[in-house]
């Protein structure tokens, strides 16, 4: 049976709010596990930080990532061959 209020069939629609609960929930757990493998890998000695850097890297296409590397050697080329690094900009 489907009702019509308004226009919207509240049956389809309460299907598919339904259908993303669930999924909503089943995100929760899966980062409720990553959670648990960070916090592993930390009691293991590996640094949590790190390694998220190191999955959103990989995520990467290579190309975006050569040209993020690049861009960061730029940048840092850029801030080294500036005249005062942070302890000296302090004593300013």
């Amino acid at each position: 049976m489907v009702t019509n209020a308004g226009g919207v069939a509240g049956d389809i629609l309460r299907s598919f709010i339904e259908r993303i609960e669930r999924l909503e929930e089943e995100k929760k757990g899966i980062a409720d596990d990553i959670k648990d493998v960070y916090a592993e890998a930390k009691s293991s000695g590996f640094e949590p930080k790190i390694m998220r850097q190191v999955v959103r890297i990989r995520k990467m296409e290579s190309h975006e990532r050569e040209e993020q590397e690049a861009l960061l050697d730029v940048y840092m080329h850029a801030l080294e061959g500036h005249s005062g690094g942070p302890a000296e900009a302090a004593e300013d």
